[in-house]
């Protein structure tokens, strides 16, 4: 039997190929795939391998640059510095890379994806939201070491790294928390609102007492965030789903809302639709004739959307998994469907569930383009084709990327 090699610890020089999904890109040496973090394809570098299984592959951190890409420049946060090694954040992808560089990437990333899994042949460009590359991140989660101090967890990795600030992350957010010590194996969730509060929820995994189940405690703030877009106010608790770009929820919502265009007094359907972002415009375009169904499976997401959307009446909402809410065979055929899945997808049930009703149009926004392009074959297969995609650096410095996907039925 042939010994699996270990290459874990050795250094290799390597020309980087590809950029791949998942923020590294891909080298090859001695007939081994290599995937690299912390390079940019064309470049020569000297790497370390990190993780090495045996197989056909191993992982590696770029330590060295021979021969840098015309995109590189040095990283705006001292945690991503090379000569940090493996103590380096594992929170951003891209820091190595100039803004115009990591929307290239990410456009490469998003069109091979759907070629390879979807087998659909499009040029992709990925847009920039404004307000540049930091300082646009308003949620944020910290982990706490053993010694007490909040950081970001290194790559594929449990170890804490102890940070005193965050550059993507909103200004005087993370030195709130970094300042003082917590409790040892607690994570921090931070969320800044559109208002300028900071809500601040510790939260202990390891309580001394109701064993098993994690205690959060809110420390700093309401425990409520107000925020804002489409000229609405909305509230979501501190701990809710909102979009973390600072930009994204306005953005977003003019083109989910311009690419739905629901017509006055038709149906349409908000699945994930948390507290009724994107369930505001959809309602407004349908108007009081019509009605919009929101479906969202957190209980405490569902009480925040009646709330925000009380001068609505055609709105409905329904608490459930999405799976079993399509399974009701009493609800109204939708002319419309927007749906905002978790990162994993749709899945082929919920795409079956939607198909099967024939809306005219389902607008999907996706946050991970190879779910994307597995969700856009199931629709192909139930009939639909991809007849608009726009994508957005709403993630800048990570791999990361924003698709909002308009499916029509086939001619």
């Amino acid at each position: 039997m042939t010994e699996k090699p270990d290459w874990t610890g050795r250094r290799l020089e390597v020309e980087i190929g590809p950029v791949a999904h998942g923020g590294h890109c891909v080298a090859r040496y001695e007939g081994r795939v290599v995937f690299v973090r912390h390079a940019l394809p064309g470049e020569v570098v000297v790497v370390e391998v990190t993780e090495d299984g045996g197989g056909g592959f191993c992982r590696a951190d770029a330590v060295e640059v021979r021969t840098p890409a015309p995109g590189r420049v040095t990283p705006p946060c001292p945690l991503a510095d090379m000569a940090r090694g493996k103590d380096r954040c594992g929170g951003c992808d891209w820091q190595h890379a100039d803004p115009a560089t990591q929307r290239e990437l990410k456009a490469a990333v998003v069109a091979e994806q759907l070629q390879r899994i979807a087998g659909i042949e499009r040029s992709v460009e990925v847009e920039e939201l404004p307000g540049g590359p930091l300082r646009w991140r308003t949620r944020a989660r910290l982990a706490v070491d053993r010694r007490g101090r909040p950081g970001f967890r290194a790559h594929r990795s449990h170890r804490v790294i102890p940070a005193e600030d965050c550059p993507i992350t909103v200004a005087d957010a993370v030195p709130e928390v970094t300042g003082r010590n917590w409790r040892p194996g607690a994570e921090l969730a931070l969320a800044a609102d559109a208002e300028g509060e900071l809500h601040v929820t510790a939260i202990d995994h390891k309580p001394q007492r109701r064993r098993g189940r994690p205690v959060a405690r809110q420390v700093r703030g309401g425990g409520v965030a107000r925020e804002a877009a489409a000229g609405r106010p909305f509230e979501v608790s501190g701990q809710g789903f909102w979009q973390v770009h600072v930009r994204a929820p306005e953005t977003f919502t003019e083109v989910v809302s311009a690419m739905a265009a629901v017509p006055r007094g038709a149906v349409a359907w908000d699945l994930y639709g948390g507290v009724g972002l994107f369930t505001a415009p959809l309602a407004e375009q349908a108007g009081p004739a019509g009605s919009v169904l929101l479906v969202e499976s957190s209980q405490r997401a569902v009480e925040d959307a009646v709330g925000n959307l009380r001068d609505l009446p055609q709105v409905s909402f329904r608490a459930g998994s999405v799976e079993e809410v399509l399974d009701d065979g009493s609800l109204d055929d939708p002319d419309v469907v927007v749906l905002d899945p978790p990162r994993k997808g749709a899945g082929r049930r919920v795409v079956a569930g939607i198909t099967e009703r024939r809306p005219s149009r389902i607008v999907h926004v996706a946050c991970d383009p190879a779910a994307l392009a597995r969700d856009l074959g199931l629709y192909r297969e139930g009939g639909y084709r991809l007849a608009q995609l726009r994508a957005f650096d709403a993630f800048p410095m990570t791999h990361h990327v924003e698709c909002i996907a308009l499916l029509e039925p086939d001619e």
